[in-house]
């Protein structure tokens, strides 16, 4: 057994260069020749300003798999040849694989060519990089091993590009030639995702010099068995709130009419429960195990989707009586854009580079999950040897 698992190096890939809100519709792609109706609005409502995507904006070509965003994250974590051929866990989360199968682990693998070693990979949404955080931690903590690398990482705008809707707008061509515009439920998320990746070095023993951050615990909650699935993909949404997976579809010819494989959200249930199940229920079941009070927490890492849940976040941590003053919160949602499970991974890189942190600072991390409605908070200390 360890006594304790440390955060000793952080880093991020963001592909490309920032793209504007004025820019983005043009790199994804028009949806049957016309602008969208709602990306203003949404835009203004989210907060966000920048973000990166593994576009060409001259040629429209990817330029960047997720595996290789990974990879590229992992090797500014490292940037050293003899400690990469030490790695011995390799833990990633996404919700943007390239493939179903091989792994993504797999793949972020063969991308870096470092020598054998164990691999894990976490399927699912925003939470998928916390729980990939949360398997290196526990193999250190047991002993099983002395080090790991972990990473969230999103390719999520092969999902949003314009013509990815082609199938579905032509096989419905009386009803678009009136009303040319996809389903609000997956224009919303076109506007607030984008793609990047963020690597974390974990290790038995804190830094020699400089900040380390201790890892005192991670929790996560479901809350499938209350609530159906609120964002999918590969699927399509049931009237009874169950999922028809892709390969109960007649053809492939019906995925694309019918526009499965894109992101969709059930925005009216996320609307109603996200804040409630996310925040007060899920920190009230974890603090049952964890004591913590609010007055401890010099800063709180919430990764949100978009401005228009930062008060709400506030409010009901508020109800539970564990506010957190705006002043001690740290966000970039603005600057990078939400990147789902890589989006907690650039928020502790991004405060561990503003150099603000002090010995004995506490954090507390929040990570919420609306594909069916999970919770998961991490409780770190600040380390100087």
């Amino acid at each position: 057994m360890n006594n304790a698992v440390y955060i000793n190096r952080t880093a991020t890939f963001l592909p490309g260069d920032p793209v504007s809100n004025d820019e983005m519709e043009n790199i994804l792609g028009l949806v049957a020749d016309k602008p969208s109706k709602l990306r203003e609005r949404i835009l203004k409502s989210n907060g966000i300003r920048n973000r990166h995507y593994a576009i060409d904006p001259l040629t429209g070509l990817t330029t960047h798999s997720n595996a290789q965003l990974t990879a590229a994250a992992i090797r500014n974590v490292v940037h050293d040849g003899d400690l990469a051929s030490e790695i011995e866990i390799i833990s990633c989360g996404t919700s943007s694989p390239d493939q179903i199968l091989p792994s993504h682990a797999s793949m972020v693998h063969g991308e870096l060519k470092n020598p054998p070693c164990e691999l894990a990979s976490f399927s699912g949404a925003c939470l998928s990089g916390l729980a990939a955080m949360k398997f290196g931690y526990m193999s250190i903590l047991s002993g099983l091993k002395a080090s790991a690398i972990t990473t969230g990482s999103e390719l999520t705008s092969t999902f949003m590009r314009g013509r990815n809707f082609t199938d579905e707008l032509n096989s419905t061509v009386e009803k678009f030639t009136t009303n040319p515009e996809i389903a609000f439920e997956r224009d919303f998320l076109r506007w607030m995702l984008s793609d990047g990746a963020g690597a974390v070095l974990l290790a038995n023993k804190p830094n020699t010099d400089g900040i380390s951050l201790r890892i005192d615990w991670i929790e996560m909650r479901s809350y499938a068995n209350i609530l159906p699935s609120c964002m999918y993909i590969g699927a399509e949404k049931q009237e009874d709130g169950t999922l028809k997976g892709w390969r109960e579809f007649d053809s492939y010819q019906q995925l694309g009419e019918r526009s499965v494989f894109s992101i969709t959200q059930d925005v009216r249930q996320l609307n109603e429960h996200v804040i409630n199940f996310t925040v007060a229920k899920g920190l009230q079941d974890i603090t049952r195990k964890q004591s913590i009070k609010p007055q401890e927490i010099d800063w709180f890492l919430p990764h949100y989707s978009s401005n228009y849940f930062r008060e709400k976040v506030y409010n009901s941590l508020k109800s539970i009586d564990f506010e957190i003053p705006f002043e001690r919160w740290h966000t970039n949602l603005e600057r990078v854009g939400n990147i789902g499970s890589a989006s907690i991974y650039f928020l502790i890189n991004d405060l561990l580079e503003s150099k603000k942190l002090k010995h004995g600072d506490e954090i507390l991390c929040y990570v919420p999950e609306s594909a069916r409605f999970s919770t998961g908070f991490a409780k770190m200390t600040a380390i100087k040897h």
